[in-house]
């Protein structure tokens, strides 16, 4: 068993949506699972936790979520030892924008492993264009991706 902290990056409420999917099967699977409340995004202590997944839509021209953008400041500024920490990124995002399609998911990625986190698995890109309703792939990626953990 594991705990697993979701954090959350949203505007629309589609990643919120997923993380609240995850948290409501995946404890069927037998790991606790955590919601991190979007205004703490930027405060949470990484070194208190052991397995993080990060949900996160992509606005604007692929920037991250308004909340999210604290924590992508710490990640890059601070320079954070997360060698502790095994992560997934679930990023959600739409092709009609290629350039930007996913960057959200895709930076905070990048801003993970340069901390020193190990990501468990592919980090999975949702297209709103082919699934406007993402909490079901989101949980189907999620049931294989903790069998890593």
């Amino acid at each position: 068993m594991a705990s697993i902290l979701i954090i959350v990056g949203t505007e629309s409420g589609n990643a919120q949506m997923c993380a609240d999917h995850l948290a409501d099967n995946l404890p069927a699977l037998g790991h606790e699972v955590e919601v991190l409340a979007e205004a703490d995004a930027g405060s949470v202590d990484l070194g208190a936790h052991e397995v993080v997944l990060v949900c996160t839509s992509t606005h604007g021209d692929g920037e991250l979520p308004d909340n999210l953008m604290p924590l992508a400041g710490r990640l890059r500024g601070e320079g954070l030892d997360l060698s502790h920490l095994r992560y997934g990124v679930i990023a959600l995002g739409d092709q009609t924008y290629k350039a930007t399609f996913c960057k959200a998911g895709k930076d905070i990625d990048a801003l993970f492993a340069a901390c020193g986190a190990r990501r468990l698995g592919e980090r999975l890109e949702i297209d709103a264009c082919t699934q406007p309703l993402p909490d079901e792939e989101a949980l189907n990626w999620a049931q294989e991706w903790v069998m890593m953990l």
